[in-house]
């Protein structure tokens, strides 16, 4: 008798005996498979455990905020809870140097008649003279953010314009809007001279009287095709303009935005689950290639009267108006990039006549970015902006006469972004990290364009900080963290950086922390030829023993909107963390093509082909790993990422089957076709122009190449990349007689956080399909 015996336990082991097996023999293997077996389910629900604390609120940071400046003062003021608890929130202002602490609005002034309690403040804003402060509260998301809701005024001194003045009026709440729908009103900002708020409710521009309430509508035609004040689906999702309007400096008109969806096509959303039938969603979506929104640029009165209509150049349905900014009280700056945002044209734009002329031009052969803040100087003679026109992210001077623009940052190095203008002093703050692009820190640059940026940051301080400056550019509210470290906010002086008090206490969350980042996160460099070093970091398993070989998962984003290895705390690097301690390697790679500040040859060398280069280089990561660490075990390599992540992980699975056995993919985008215009078309160009391009790039193409574990999750009500696109690579794979798994997550976006236990629930599911088909623990 021959016995032919297959033991699999959930994966750990697979072994095949042949021939007589002894009955002893038989039941030492059979009692190894339980006893592995136990081992791994003992694995699973710690790790289990472990990612549901590490996903819990728990584990976050302190939170900071909302703050402002007090102008004038070197003063801030910030909303915190009442006591007692649950009564609603007071505004409260300190002394940036001695913390001094004072109540100005209490939350019994913030409370409503009738309420039970204050307000809940999502956020606030002073009125520019300091007299009313304005309420966002009752918030509803609009697609990203939650950008709709209730606005409340609150009026500090009343008496100055009651009929009857007495030092005992009282500070008086209202609420903008009249007595339209519940939480309708978006971005309600005040005037410049502290009289009026404007806002937008159903795509039209309102505008009420702060002294009496009256309320003007400067447009009439808002419509779901008709957008005025704010903006469409792709606008809000790639170039963030959600707030599209602008009060003059001298509060006598409004520029604003519109938009004309009219032969955008629509894309539908299915809700099967909230009601007995399935309701639909439908959004004007433009995907790479077709019909964009039709948008101008108009200039109404703030007391109401017909628009006058911008004269930009070109087609507005191949254009994009990127940003809208003052420059006087007659003078609007337009920012313009064409379809393939290989230009941007800032207009000088006269806001009487609607006559455009250009300003300064900024142009590529691949794709350039737009300018977030162009700021004013020297009187409105001069404006700095930011180009990559010599190969860097720079920062320069440009005189609005039209003089050849001046650099201001002057080093081999990109700048992250422009922090602020201390133009007092004749200073420019920029974040930047010449020698390490995983961190960050703050420079200087002379606003005369003399000398070299010099490092304001202490170098004892190491990791990625940020700044929000005080008006005058003489004080900061300052963040700082490590991957390890959990964000800490303080107020520095600037240029000193001393540390005048610290705005939040993370020792409980450090010490809670402590055995879970005991082994600290390696960044590394490989080199995978070339002449190319990638970035990287690796985490290890707390027992990790260096005689033995364990599995590697990639965490892997690879285009260009995003790093995942920076040096700062944030993102999934806690659920890393589980996985690692349940016996793996975890590493992450930014391959060329990445955000990365290396240069715009770096991150601009993808452009046509996003994908294929992205792959080949993470593969070549993983080979270069192995190569230098012999702990890395070749056979046993999984991939993981999500959004364009999920892409890459597709893209990884399908063209190098062979580096990558197991994959896990979130809501993937397939095929680069069926994404939309701004984002896809600035790296893509149009799929009718560049076919070849869209073919080599989208994953659904190479899908035959699949040879190992697949895992594709999508949530149902994505409405940024869509789960059509998931359904037709399965269809793709179905043909392909390829085996996978799926998991579709009901009517949840592309955050997939909706509902109680998702976001707990999702990462459950990464770790357990790891756990299943890439087996953990050294060898």
């Amino acid at each position: 008798m021959r016995h032919d015996v297959r033991v699999s336990v959930r994966g750990t082991m697979r072994k095949r005996i042949r021939g007589p097996v002894p009955a002893a023999t038989l039941a030492l293997v059979l009692l190894a498979g339980a006893a592995a077996h136990a081992r791994q389910d003992d694995v699973a629900t710690r790790l289990s455990q472990q990612i549901d604390r590490l996903t819990s609120s728990t584990y976050d940071p302190p939170r900071f905020g909302p703050a402002r400046w007090v102008p004038g003062r070197d003063a801030y003021t910030i909303a915190e809870s009442a006591a007692p608890p649950g009564t609603g929130m007071d505004i409260v202002r300190y002394d940036a140097a001695s913390g001094a602490r004072e109540v100005i609005v209490a939350a019994s002034i913030l409370t409503p008649p009738g309420a039970k309690g204050g307000l809940d403040i999502d956020d606030y804003t002073w009125s520019p003279d300091g007299r009313f402060l304005l309420i966002f509260t009752n918030t509803r998301k609009v697609w990203r953010d939650n950008t709709r809701g209730d606005y409340w005024v609150v009026d500090l001194e009343p008496a100055s314009h009651a009929r009857h003045p007495s030092p005992e009026t009282a500070p008086r709440l209202s609420k903008l809007g009249g007595d339209g729908p519940e939480a309708s009103l978006l971005f309600a900002k005040f005037s410049p001279d502290s009289t009026r708020v404007a806002y937008v409710r159903a795509n039209d521009i309102y505008v009420e009287r702060l002294e009496d309430g009256r309320i003007t509508r400067l447009t009439s035609d808002g419509s779901e095709t008709t957008i005025n004040g704010t903006s469409d689906w792709v606008y809000e999702e790639e170039l963030f303009v959600r707030d599209a309007f602008r009060w003059s400096p001298d509060s006598r008109a409004i520029a604003y935005w519109q938009f004309d969806s009219t032969g955008v096509e629509l894309f539908t959303l299915i809700n099967n689950t909230d009601t007995l039938y399935p309701t639909l969603t439908r959004i004007p979506y433009p995907k790479a290639g077709t019909r964009n929104s039709a948008v101008r640029v108009g200039v109404i009165s703030a007391d109401g009267s017909a628009t006058t209509w911008m004269q930009v150049p070109g087609d507005p349905r191949e254009h994009y108006i990127a940003r809208v900014s003052w420059i006087d009280a007659d003078t609007l700056a337009i920012q313009q990039l064409n379809r393939l945002q290989s230009r941007n044209d800032l207009l000088r734009a006269d806001a009487r006549t609607g006559v455009t002329g250009l300003l300064f031009r900024d142009q590529s052969t691949t794709w350039v970015d737009i300018v977030e803040d162009v700021r004013w100087i020297d009187g409105n003679r001069a404006f700095v902006v930011v180009s990559e026109r010599d190969g860097w992210r720079h920062v320069y001077r440009v005189a609005r006469d039209g003089a050849e623009p001046r650099l201001l940052t002057r080093f081999d190095a990109d700048i992250l972004g422009v922090a602020g203008i201390d133009e007092a002093a004749g200073w420019l703050y920029v974040t930047a990290s010449p020698d390490n692009p995983t961190q960050a820190y703050l420079y200087r640059a002379r606003l005369d364009g003399t000398g070299i940026p010099e490092r304001v940051t202490p170098a004892s301080m190491r990791g990625t900080h940020s700044y929000v400056l005080s008006p005058d550019g003489t004080l900061a509210f300052h963040t700082a963290s490590r991957v390890d470290i959990p964000p800490v906010v303080d107020i520095v002086t600037l240029p000193a950086h001393r540390s005048l008090q610290t705005l939040t206490d993370t020792s409980a969350l450090t010490a809670k922390l402590a055995p879970i980042v005991a082994t600290p996160t390696e960044f590394l460099t490989v080199d995978i030829g070339g002449g190319v070093s990638l970035d990287g970091w690796l985490l290890r398993p707390s027992n990790f023993d260096t005689s033995k070989r364990y599995p590697v998962i990639v965490f892997v984003y690879g285009e260009p909107w995003g790093q995942t290895v920076a040096d700062r705390w944030g993102g999934p690097h806690l659920f890393h963390r589980a996985l690692a301690d349940a016996g793996y390697l975890v590493a992450s790679f930014d391959n060329s093509g990445t955000a990365t500040p290396r240069g715009t040859a770096w991150r601009k060398v993808i452009y046509g082909t996003m994908g294929e280069l992205s792959s080949k280089e993470q593969a070549a990561a993983v080979r270069a790993l192995a190569a230098a660490r012999p702990y890395v075990d070749l056979s046993r390599v999984g991939i993981w990422g999500w959004s364009g992540g999920g892409s890459n992980t597709l893209n990884a699975m399908f063209r190098y089957p062979d580096i990558f056995h197991v994959g896990v993919a979130v809501a993937p985008m397939p095929d680069q076709r069926l994404y939309d215009t701004i984002y896809q078309e600035r790296y893509m160009g149009t799929p009718q122009g560049n076919p070849e391009g869209y073919r080599v790039g989208s994953p659904i193409n190479f899908a035959d190449g699949l040879k190992g574990r697949l895992l594709i999750v999508h949530g149902s009500g994505d409405d940024n990349v869509h789960y059509q696109a998931t359904e037709r690579l399965v269809n793709r794979l179905v043909e392909l007689g390829k085996r996978f798994d799926m998991m579709v997550y009901p009517n949840r976006t592309h955050a997939m956080r909706e509902g109680a236990g998702t976001f707990a629930h999702l990462h459950q599911l990464i770790a357990r399909y790891f756990l299943d088909h890439l087996p953990p623990g050294g060898k």
